[in-house]
């Protein structure tokens, strides 16, 4: 438990500085003020808290992962370490973090499990293959792995938000353009067009009873997609059955699914590869598999894999035993299964999804487009075959009398 301290310190020269400052204790509060050329006159704390981070950036749970790893390869203790991340943290999560990292392993916790206690920052996965390199001896060489996994796994979360949020936005914008037509727009032109008089066909009748609704429950119109969303988040964390059949339909949404489900199983093969590279059990790695797939789908799919592995199957047999994985997969995990590069094999499979990722996010922009240049079109079309067609018939009849 970390405090807050207030001081009055004085330096070479003899001028008095205060200030506050987060400290272990006050020799802890003396050391960093030395650091600073600063002698300690006098503290007190002023309250105490609670130094664990809830939840970090992963960029900065990244970034603090890869200077450990580069200081630990250094030669530099570990406690030398995190009290010179601690003093020259550019955030106070940091400067917590490692003050808490700190206190833990100067009270004889190793460093496994110093980041378990911090739960809500380091994931279980993380935990175990620091313990894993720590048995090791390779403490150094399992973080390099850990930080080249996390990078890989934000580019891939970074792709997934662009893949999700371009049809997000290209919606937004044809459902702002189609109520602006029928709420404002088009009243104005069937408003004309009922003055003119004479026989109102059936598309105009349509259009004039769209736009009326547009105009009366244009409330309704708006608000219901994220009523009707929330809702299916509730429904989802509450019904299990549901959850899975709204999974499953995730992955069959027409051009966007595939890449969930690449995504996914890119995520999958890399976690497997990871903790086989650094000596946990396959039936374990697998397991943490299942935790990072976030669809329920593919986390029954593994889940009876990994059985079929317990029971005496092959990893490539395990998998060959469910339809979710591609063909490709299988035999790659077969072709390091009988070459022994089983670890070679999943960081392949990694690339070769990571590759065909991009070029499916992008074939998927590319259709978005001239989609969009089409719906607009159908629409703008239908409102002016709408209302121009009584012009035309008005027109027709004046030129016959």
């Amino acid at each position: 438990m970390m405090a807050l301290y207030r001081y009055r310190a004085v330096d070479a020269i003899g001028h008095v500085a205060k200030g506050q400052i987060d400290a272990i204790n006050e020799f802890d509060l003396e050391a960093q003020l030395k650091k600073n050329n600063l002698d300690l006159i006098g503290a007190r704390p002023v309250k105490e808290h609670d130094q664990t981070v809830s939840k970090l950036a992963r960029r900065d749970l990244i970034n603090f992962i890869f200077q450990l790893e580069m200081l630990l390869r250094a030669g530099v203790p570990i406690q030398a370490i995190l009290s010179d991340l601690r003093d020259t943290a550019e955030t106070p999560h940091i400067k917590n973090l490692c003050a808490n990292l700190y206190e833990k392993i100067d009270s004889g916790s190793t460093i496994s499990e110093a980041l378990a206690a911090n739960t809500g920052i380091f994931p279980e996965l993380v935990v175990n293959l620091v313990r894993a390199g720590e048995a090791t001896g390779q403490l150094a060489d399992v973080l390099q792995e850990v930080v080249l996994s996390l990078k890989w796994q934000d580019e891939l979360i970074s792709k997934m938000r662009q893949l999700l949020m371009y049809p997000a936005f290209v919606t937004i914008v044809v459902g702002s353009v189609v109520i602006f037509l029928m709420t404002y727009l088009v009243p104005q032109i069937v408003g004309f067009v009922g003055n003119m008089g004479g026989t109102i066909p059936l598309q105009t009748k349509l259009l004039i009873w769209v736009s009326a609704a547009f105009v009366k429950y244009w409330w309704i119109i708006v608000f219901a997609p994220f009523v009707l969303l929330l809702s299916m988040i509730l429904l989802a964390k509450t019904n299990p059955q549901f959850k899975r059949q709204m999974h499953a339909a995730q992955l069959r949404i027409p051009y966007i699914g595939p890449i969930i489900k690449k995504i996914i199983l890119a995520r999958v093969s890399d976690t497997l590869g990871l903790t086989y590279r650094t000596g946990i059990p396959v039936l374990d790695g697998l397991v943490y598999c299942s935790n990072i797939s976030a669809n329920v789908i593919v986390q029954e799919a593994i889940d009876r894999a990994r059985t079929d592995i317990a029971n005496g199957s092959s990893i490539s047999q395990g998998f060959a035993g469910q339809q979710l994985f591609p063909s490709m997969v299988i035999r790659m995990i077969k072709v390091g299964e009988e070459t022994g590069d089983l670890a070679g094999s999943l960081k392949n499979i990694s690339y070769f999804y990571n590759r065909d990722i991009n070029d499916s996010i992008s074939r998927v922009q590319a259709l978005i487009e001239p989609t969009l240049t089409i719906v607009l079109g159908v629409i703008l079309g239908w409102i002016m075959m709408a209302v121009l067609g009584p012009i035309y018939d008005t027109i027709s009849k004046l030129k016959l009398t």
